[in-house]
C-alpha cells in the first residue's frame, strides 16, 4: 500500500487515552500532520512521534521542553533530548545537560543518553516540534505542531507539575505555569550553555519544587 493510500489516524491512536481525551479536538490537524509526513524521511520513526504522551497525566511530576528532535537518523525517539543509536557521539546539548546534572546533584557524569529511566519516574520529557527530516533541524517548523505542544502545556499548567523551560522558544510556553512551578533557563547548546544554563541547577530545584509539595522526587 503507498504512502497516498494510508489513512490517517494512527498517529491519533499512538497517544495514551488521557491525551486522546484533552486533545480530541485537535485531532484532525494531528491528522493532517501525518498526513503530510513522509515515513521515510521523518524522525523520529513514525511509531515514536508520540512516545512521549504514551502514560497517564497522572503519573507527570515534571515536564522538560525542547525544540525539536535531533535530526541525525535513528538518535531521536520520541523523548525530547534523549538519544538511542548506540555508537553515537553524546549530542552537544545532551552533555551540557550531563555537565549540569553532575554539577548539580553530584553524582558522576552521565554517558547512557537514553532518557527512558526519566520517563518512567514521570518526568515528560517534550519537544515544541515534535519531528523533523533527517538531516535537516526545523525542516517541520511550519505544520504548527505547537497547537498540540501549547496544549499539553496548558494541561500540566493546571496540575501540579513542575515545568524546566530550557531556551526563549521553550519559554513560550511558560505562561501556562504558576511561577512557583517553573523553572527557566537558556537552552544547554554550545552556543548558549555558558551565559547562564551551567549553574542553573535545574535539577535539585526541581526536586525541591516537589518535596516542598509532598511529590516523591526524581532520581536524576
Amino acid at each position: 500500500m503507498s504512502q497516498d493510500a494510508i489513512l490517517p489516524g494512527l498517529l491519533y491512536k499512538q497517544l495514551h487515552s488521557d491525551w486522546q481525551q484533552v486533545l480530541v479536538d485537535l485531532q484532525s490537524h494531528i491528522d493532517s500532520i501525518e498526513q503530510s509526513l513522509d515515513r521515510e524521511t521523518v524522525t523520529p520513526d513514525f511509531e515514536n512521534i508520540f512516545k512521549a504522551l504514551q502514560t497517564p497525566i497522572s503519573s507527570v511530576k515534571v515536564v522538560i521542553f525542547g525544540q525539536d528532535p535531533y535530526p541525525t537518523s535513528g538518535v531521536a525517539h520520541g523523548l525530547a533530548f534523549s538519544a538511542i543509536k548506540p555508537g553515537t557521539k553524546i549530542p552537544a546539548s545532551l552533555q551540557n545537560i550531563f555537565t549540569e546534572l553532575s554539577d548539580d546533584t553530584g553524582k558522576a557524569l552521565r554517558i547512557n543518553m537514553d532518557l527512558s529511566d526519566w520517563a518512567h519516574q514521570g518526568v515528560l520529557l517534550l519537544n515544541r516540534i515534535l519531528t523533523t527530516s533527517v538531516g535537516s533541524s526545523l525542516s517541520h517548523s511550519k505544520l504548527d505542531w505547537e497547537r498540540v505542544t501549547d496544549r499539553v502545556a496548558e494541561v500540566l499548567g493546571e496540575r501540579n507539575v513542575v515545568a524546566i523551560c530550557w531556551g526563549r522558544y521553550a519559554q513560550e510556553v511558560s505562561k501556562f505555569f504558576r511561577e512557583e512551578w517553573l523553572i527557566t533557563s537558556v537552552h544547554p547548546s554550545p552556543l548558549s550553555a555558558y551565559r547562564g544554563f551551567f549553574g542553573s541547577k535545574p535539577f535539585s530545584k526541581a526536586n525541591e519544587i516537589l518535596k516542598k509539595n509532598g511529590i516523591t522526587a526524581i532520581n536524576w
